[in-house]
């Protein structure tokens, strides 16, 4: 009985700091969720608890500031491929999909670690408008299989998405709508019955709350951004080396 209510409690504590860090720089929630709950559950499990809060929030955040549909017209290239993905994922058996627990929690360690580096580079390409469609087909397709197999659908998403140009609101509307779809595939991709079983739906419900306190308070803190991205995606390449290596 301790050791479930100690389960619960770092649970509800993992939410909240995801919650702050997307109420900090508007993204990190899946990321650091599934990094730090991979701590100490399965993958499959962490995965199922994220998605509704996951779902809750992206798709709030794709909607903050309208003009979503033509947004998601733009990126259609980007959120069938990721549909793709997942599903392609999922009939590979890979990671996540295939109930391979630690395969699953290796894919999450090397996913965690490229995206730290990447974020610590901080390196953004601009793609001429004629490529937009097929790289975006085509992160999106990588995306798809990185969800099935890790549960994180940052990798290359987001680095596609700010080759975009957009302006910072817009940018932000496509992250939430991209993480949104990829939530959906992921709970797609979970192993058969993981979120009606065990619970584990209404846990992923009793997630939401310590999650949007997170992120009220997230949004509320003075924090100079750019010394806490690079804290962020420090922590990130560390967890993703111990998962991975571990």
């Amino acid at each position: 009985m301790e050791s479930s209510s100690i389960t619960i409690l770092a649970v509800a504590g993992v939410f909240f700091v995801a919650g702050m860090v997307k109420g900090v720089i508007g993204l990190g929630l899946p990321t650091v969720a599934i990094g730090l709950l991979g701590l100490f559950l399965p993958p499959a499990q962490a995965a199922g608890l994220l998605v509704l809060p996951s779902l809750l929030t992206n798709f709030w955040q794709a909607g903050t500031g309208g003009r979503v549909l033509p947004l998601a017209g733009k990126l259609a290239p980007l959120l069938l491929g990721i549909c793709a993905g997942a599903g392609l994922g999922t009939l590979l058996g890979w990671g996540l999909s295939g109930g391979d627990a630690a395969m699953a929690r290796r894919f999450l360690g090397v996913a965690l670690v490229a995206y730290g580096l990447f974020g610590l580079l901080g390196r953004r390409m601009g793609l001429p408008p004629r490529m937009h469609g097929a790289l975006g087909a085509a992160s999106g397709l990588v995306t798809g299989l990185v969800t099935a197999a890790t549960g994180v659908f940052v990798m290359p998403a987001v680095p596609y998405l700010q080759s975009l140009g957009l302006e910072r609101g817009t940018l932000l509307q496509g992250m939430g709508l991209s993480f949104a779809i990829s939530t959906l595939a992921l709970a797609a991709a979970l192993p058969t019955g993981t979120l009606l079983g065990g619970g584990m739906l209404a846990g992923s419900a009793l997630a939401i709350l310590p999650t949007l306190l997170g992120m009220v308070a997230g949004q509320k803190l003075n924090l100079p951004p750019m010394a806490f991205r690079i804290l962020f995606f420090a922590g990130l390449l560390a967890l993703g080396a111990h998962l991975a290596l571990g």
